[in-house]
C-alpha cells in the first residue's frame, strides 16, 4: 500500500485521519494525496472563506508530510464527499483510502457518517476509519 488517499477537513477526526495517512506512507515509502471536498451550496456567498480554509487544512496537512519526509500532493475537489473520494481513489489510482470517523451519532446509526459509510460501501479499495483520539508517534 504506497499510494495513500486521505480526506481531510479541520476536524480533529480529519486530521487524525491525515497524521495516519502520512504515518502509513513513512513506513511504507509511499506517497499521500490528500483531498479536501467542498460540496457545492445553492446560494452561498462564503465561498471565499471555504476557500481559505481548504487551502488551510491542505497546507497544514502538506507541511505534517513534509515533516515526515513523504511525498504529498493536495487538492480542492468540489462535489459530495463521498463521491469526490471514490472517485479520487479511482483516478489517482489509491491503495487504500484513510477517514476520519465522523463525531455526529444519531440513536441507533453506526458511530461514523453517512458519507464515511457510503465509502466503506462503494470502495474498491481497502478504507481505513480513523477516530478522532488516534495517539500517533510524530
Amino acid at each position: 500500500m504506497t499510494r495513500i488517499l486521505v480526506a481531510v477537513n479541520d476536524s480533529p477526526a480529519g486530521l487524525a485521519a491525515a497524521r495516519t495517512a502520512i504515518r502509513l506512507a513513512r513506513e511504507t515509502s509511499g506517497q499521500v494525496r490528500a483531498v479536501h471536498a467542498v460540496a457545492p451550496r445553492a446560494g452561498e456567498a462564503g465561498g471565499d472563506e471555504r476557500a481559505r480554509s481548504s487551502m488551510a487544512v491542505l497546507d497544514y496537512v502538506a507541511d505534517l508530510a513534509q515533516q515526515a519526509g513523504v511525498a504529498v500532493e493536495t487538492a480542492t475537489v468540489p462535489g459530495a464527499p463521498a463521491r469526490v473520494i471514490l472517485d479520487q481513489a479511482a483516478a489517482w489510482p489509491a491503495d487504500v483510502i484513510v477517514l476520519g470517523r465522523s463525531g455526529v451519532r444519531h440513536v441507533g446509526q453506526p458511530f461514523v457518517g453517512s458519507q464515511v459509510l457510503h465509502v466503506i460501501e462503494f470502495a474498491e479499495v481497502p478504507v481505513v476509519v480513523v477516530p478522532a483520539l488516534t495517539r500517533i508517534s510524530p
